[in-house]
């Protein structure tokens, strides 16, 4: 297939200011709402026109493609794409690891539309340069990072897909009740959840964790964290590594829960198993969308592991 007659999907969200006037109906009841808060609303004005901006030169720039199509963000879980499609991704950091999980070996472009607003982390391309990037996207002439990706996968065969991490817990603020596995070790446990995390998401959620532990250690042990932090105890995994790690959020240890198995590594050999005890709250969820969630309830089993494909993401 000549280049030109690949399909380019380009994935799209919404602003705050769209998501405002979806509750409000008028921009007069949004900014009185706003400005009643001591907000301010112009920065809510400003980052709409600059992602209208953006937009447009996407746009442009995909008219003179050729074959596209448009879809937001709450069309992901739904939308099939083709082997051969490329994905454009325009927004922040968090459009590019959702929109990563739907796809199945898929190039993915992300482009930033506020430079100026947004760091960008996987935004590495201004609106100006899609149309020259496209081209070698399609003739395989730019350089393409492999992000090891998390599942999550229930006794009923439900699975749930996380670029950064999944989370393994209650809905709400009360205790996660389950038993946990990895390989011969298992326990009963009882805590405010657990994270596990990809490489790509390991200077996330799972970096504030473990400096959180680490901070604490610091306060009751001065001497022996001094020497942690001294050998650099901990440093995120690459994108591409060949394994997950997770922690224990809060474990509470009493009489019929542990608090041993707390950190480690998941590996295709090696995955994590849990077993929930919650009879109704138990959940997962990933990469912080709390909304798109698998039900973790009693007696349902969980088995984490490296998923059988990994994204691409254009550099």
């Amino acid at each position: 297939m000549s280049a030109p007659d690949r399909k380019v999907v380009l994935v799209t969200r919404r602003t705050r200011l769209d998501e405002l006037l979806a509750r409000f109906h008028t921009l007069g009841q949004a900014k009185f709402y706003l400005e009643h808060l001591g907000a301010d609303f112009s920065d809510y004005v400003r980052e709409d026109a600059a992602y209208a901006r953006a937009k447009t030169e996407v746009s442009h720039a995909l008219q003179a493609w050729g074959r596209h199509q448009m879809i937001d963000r709450d069309y992901l879980p739904n939308f099939v794409f083709a082997a051969d499609d490329i994905v454009v991704a325009l927004g922040q950091d968090g459009l590019v690891a959702n929109t990563l999980k739907y796809l199945d070996g898929q190039p993915l472009v992300g482009v930033n539309p506020e430079p100026s607003r947004w760091d960008g982390l996987l935004l590495p391309f201004l609106p100006t340069e899609l149309k020259p990037l496209l081209a070698d996207v399609a003739a395989d002439r730019r350089p393409v990072t492999s992000v090891t990706m998390a599942r999550a996968t229930l006794s009923d065969g439900q699975t749930l897909l996380a670029v950064n991490d999944l989370f393994i817990g209650p809905r709400t603020h009360t205790s996660a009740l389950y038993d946990i596995r990895l390989g011969d070790h298992a326990e009963a446990q009882s805590s405010s959840g657990l994270v596990v995390s990809t490489g790509l998401g390991s200077s996330a959620w799972l970096k504030s964790i473990v400096t959180g532990s680490l901070g604490i250690a610091a306060a009751l042990q001065p001497e022996a964290s001094s020497a942690a932090r001294a050998a650099g105890a901990y440093r995120p995994m690459p994108w591409d590594t060949d394994h997950l790690a997770f922690a224990v959020r809060e474990p509470f240890a009493s009489r019929t829960s542990s608090a041993q198995l707390v950190y480690g590594e998941v590996t295709a050999a090696r995955p994590l198993k849990l077993r929930s005890r919650m009879p109704d709250h138990g959940v997962i969820f990933s990469d912080g969308i709390e909304a798109d969630y698998l039900r973790f309830t009693a007696g349902m089993e969980a088995t984490i592991g490296l998923a059988p494909t990994r994204g691409r993401l254009v550099r």
